[in-house]
């Protein structure tokens, strides 16, 4: 018996055989289902029209995530050491991935990754299958066709960029005051400007392991300020490239963490 999200799905395209023609898989493997399997989540979403919520509200629910309730107690009381240092090697792992070509030790420690049923969870797991089937010359195709390209990459990762249309435009001034601001000395030894998402991301690092900054408020005022107004964009573009499957993995992964985030960050606004 097939979930409701899943029947929606195939009403929507006309039928199991059209669903499985526009997501060029078998059309038994889609009458085998019974509910959306999580890597195809967004793909289904895609080509039908029907919300992610819809297909698997297990993964993606319309209410607040656990992960964002359980950072705003943890701000609560005095265990929020853990929860921070979570948050500090997540936004360290997704900098690391985005800011130069994963090396096969990388990709080893990213095939271990572990989840849960949660959204985030899936997609660890997800991200952790991708490692394991690539390698370090494929995912290092995949990450010039990416961000370097003849001439551009398929994505251009700058604030800047997201924000105006253009390069180096005010997004990233703001970006280098609040560097200053932080008294941030740049030692990566790279020409990427600061509004490079791997570079914000790697400062949320610090500032969620409070090795910079005053504490909450400045994590909270770096982020809203920084990634909140493109981060999400720019993670959901990356996961839309599907023939990248790698960094198709780390862009479900980053929109996932972003939006979570954004909401615990929210609730006391």
């Amino acid at each position: 018996m097939r979930e409701r999200g899943l029947e929606e799905a195939i009403k929507a395209v006309g039928g199991v055989g059209a669903l499985a023609r526009a997501l060029g898989i078998s059309q038994p493997s889609v009458s085998s289902w019974s509910r959306v399997p999580p890597e195809r989540v967004i793909a289904v979403e895609k080509v039908s029209g029907v919300g992610r919520h819809v297909l698997r509200p297990d993964l993606y629910p319309e209410s607040r995530s656990s992960i964002a309730v359980a950072m705003e107690a943890a701000r609560d009381k005095a265990g929020t050491d853990e929860m921070d240092r979570l948050r500090s090697a997540e936004y360290g792992l997704l900098a690391l991935l985005l800011f130069r070509v994963p090396t096969a030790e990388v990709l080893r420690q990213v095939a271990e990754l572990k989840g849960d049923v949660s959204a985030l969870g899936m997609a660890h797991l997800a991200l952790a299958r991708a490692a394991a089937e690539t390698d370090e010359e494929k995912v290092g195709r995949e990450f010039f066709d990416l961000f370097v390209g003849v001439g551009r990459g398929e994505l251009l990762p700058y604030a800047s960029y997201y924000l105006t249309g253009f390069l180096h435009e005010r997004p990233l001034a703001a970006v280098r005051q609040s560097f200053v601001d932080l008294g941030i000395i740049r030692e990566d030894g790279s020409r990427e400007p600061e509004d490079h998402i791997a570079l914000l991301f790697d400062v949320m690092a610090n500032l969620a392991a409070r090795t910079i900054g005053e504490g909450y408020e400045t994590e909270k005022a770096f982020f809203e300020a920084h990634l909140k107004p493109w981060a999400g964009r720019f993670f959901a573009d990356l996961e839309s490239m599907t023939n990248r499957p790698f960094y198709a993995a780390v862009g479900a992964v980053g929109r996932l963490f972003v939006a979570i985030e954004d909401e615990a960050f929210s609730f006391d606004a």
